[in-house]
């Protein structure tokens, strides 16, 4: 079994979306150093400050949940029109489908599960009150408010807010926060 790795929040750093209109914070992408074009998957936080088209991905699905502001409204071709704030669901849809997002308030962060079509995906937002055993992979998780422990086998991490842990295998680990917080688990297979 591969060991998880630690993605600290610290060492990102944002950059332009594909279409222009925002800025988004790549937390990982598989395979290593693949761009917006060649990845198998991507895991980004994006800040949405307006309305507008969201940047299309032929061959790719999306998932997306709410990190944090007041909501967003997405309006996807062939779907409907769908309501997200931070208690919903994540949402997964086409990312070669035009898309519109209207903020349903303010400015939004918004979390990006994007995979090659064919890839089985699923983003999961847990609320995290107290030590909780839990197994995800291969994927991700990240540690999105507070800050705690994940134990897996006999490693343990320290994460804080926004860092990720990198799960190349499936794994059943232990997650203690300091105090009560949000975890994302992002599996793809």
């Amino acid at each position: 079994m591969s060991r998880p790795v630690l993605l600290p929040a610290a060492a990102r750093v944002p950059k332009p979306w594909k279409n222009g209109g925002g800025v988004t914070t790549e937390i990982a992408v598989s395979p290593d150093g693949a761009g917006l074009d060649d990845f198998d998957w991507r895991l980004s936080a994006a800040e949405v400050a307006s309305d507008g088209p969201f940047s299309t991905f032929p061959g790719i699905d999306r998932i997306i949940g709410i990190l944090s502001g007041d909501g967003l409204i997405l309006t996807v071709e062939g779907i409907g029109t769908v309501r997200l704030d931070r208690g919903s669901d994540p949402f997964a849809f086409p990312g070669d489908a035009p898309t519109v997002g209207r903020l349903a308030g303010g400015p939004v962060t918004d979390l990006n599960l994007m995979v090659r079509r064919g890839h089985a995906a699923r983003l999961e937002r847990i609320d995290l009150a107290s030590g909780t055993q839990l197994t995800s992979g291969p994927g991700l998780l990240l540690w999105q408010t507070g800050g705690g422990t994940v134990t897996v086998e006999d490693r343990v991490e320290r994460l804080g807010p926004m860092d990720a842990l990198l799960l190349p295998d499936r794994v059943t680990f232990r997650a203690d926060p300091d105090t009560p917080g949000i975890l994302w688990l992002a599996t793809v297979a």
